[in-house]
């Protein structure tokens, strides 16, 4: 699966310092990730880092010479951290968190956090005993009191043969997690309800009736809003699409499926976006046995799918309710009248034939006083101009 990109990433400067653990290696991703996010990357390194991982493979991966010297005369632990959005520390060993927890600064990583004025995010890795120490858990407790981004650890089976907490978070979740760090908080406090993909109507064990939706636009708008601060459910039918990192996923098959756990996780919510294609009809009965193919074609007796959109909107009249008008004809019409008829606060419009399943789209956000023409922008994009735009809607009503 190719990895996820960032595009808050793009064009920031982000320095990543390396200490000396075996979780080194991972960070050769996360600096790959960085890079194809479209980020500025500069490394810098312990000694004790370079043990595990050559400078060269960092001065590769990020196309700019890597640091490791504190005393060379040319006060790198300033050129470092200057204009710099960003820094991040990983892997973070007990060592340098406790040298970062108490402003001691004797090599060059410590001496970069020490000089730091950008946000600073650290991702532990270390043996499940040291980091149960007290002395590592004060570490923490006063780095986040400083203000600096702890992420992680998780646990699972670590280098030393031991399972526990303690081992590095992966390069895709420390991506996700700059690309939040990096976004204005516009939604910070809000909790997000979010649909996507399409939905599967079973007609017997085998076949059922769906669409052609990847799930792309309704994924790009949860990690649109949590990075935006938003505590996002996202509610997705059958894709193979990661979820994004720092959301809660709920796994549905059906249109019933989708409305029942749309209604399970609304109540206290406060935007409900409705992405996903729903399967307008669906079987009456669904065949225990696979329908076996004769001279006549099978009979269909089809029923109607609950309006999940509407019925939220109708339903909990303080939840902001955004659907999406995926039309072939009379685009911008026919999101006018959707608006109206589903009771939704906003209609992203947008032209099926060319959105499904492309990473690109072109839409109009459609609500009561606006209009609002995207252009042909990525999903991304897309999703953070819709996200913006909520947050502007919200912003009036306080």
């Amino acid at each position: 699966m190719t990895a996820k990109l960032y595009s808050r990433l793009a064009a920031k400067n982000i320095t990543v310092a390396v200490t000396g653990g075996i979780a080194a290696y991972k960070t050769c991703e996360l600096v790959r990730l960085l890079v194809k996010s479209g980020a500025a990357v500069r490394v810098c390194m312990t000694q004790a880092a370079t043990e595990f991982v050559g400078p060269l493979t960092f001065a590769a991966l990020s196309g700019h010479p890597v640091q490791t010297q504190a005393f060379d005369g040319t006060m790198q632990h300033l050129a470092l951290t200057r204009d710099c959005d960003l820094l991040i520390v990983a892997p973070a060993t007990a060592n340098i968190l406790a040298k970062a927890a108490n402003g001691i600064a004797d090599d060059l990583v410590s001496s970069v956090i020490l000089a730091s004025s950008c946000p600073v995010a650290v991702c532990p890795a270390m043996n499940s005993n040291m980091w149960a120490k007290a002395s590592t858990q004060r570490n923490i407790a006063q780095l986040k009191a400083d203000g600096f981004a702890v992420l992680g650890p998780a646990c699972g089976e670590l280098a030393c043969g031991v399972s526990g907490a303690g081992r590095m978070i992966e390069p895709e979740e420390i991506a996700a997690h700059a690309a939040r760090l990096l976004s204005p908080k516009i939604l910070q406090g809000k909790r997000f309800v979010v649909t996507a993909g399409p939905t599967f109507e079973a007609l017997d064990p085998v076949r059922g009736i769906t669409n052609r939706s990847s799930g792309k636009q309704g994924y790009a708008v949860a990690q649109a809003a949590f990075e935006a601060g938003a505590d996002v459910t996202l509610i997705s039918g059958p894709t193979s699409i990661a979820v994004p990192y720092g959301v809660k996923a709920v796994p549905v098959v059906s249109a019933e499926e989708m409305n029942e756990a749309v209604h399970r996780e609304a109540p206290g919510a406060d935007v409900f976006v409705s992405v996903a294609a729903v399967s307008d009809w669906r079987a009456q009965a669904v065949a225990d046995e696979k329908i076996k193919k004769s001279d006549e074609p099978p009979a269909l007796d089809l029923v109607e799918n609950p309006d999940i959109l509407a019925q939220a909107a109708r339903e909990f009249p303080s939840l902001y309710c955004v659907g999406f008008a995926a039309e072939t004809e009379n685009v911008l019409e026919n999101a006018r009248g959707k608006r109206i008829r589903k009771l939704a606060r906003m209609i992203v419009a947008n032209n099926a034939r060319s959105a499904i399943g492309c990473d690109m789209n072109e839409a109009v956000i459609v609500t009561a006083d606006k209009e609002v023409a995207t252009g042909l922008v990525s999903k991304d994009v897309l999703a953070q101009t819709i996200i913006e735009c909520i947050a502007d809607d919200l912003a009036k009503e306080v």
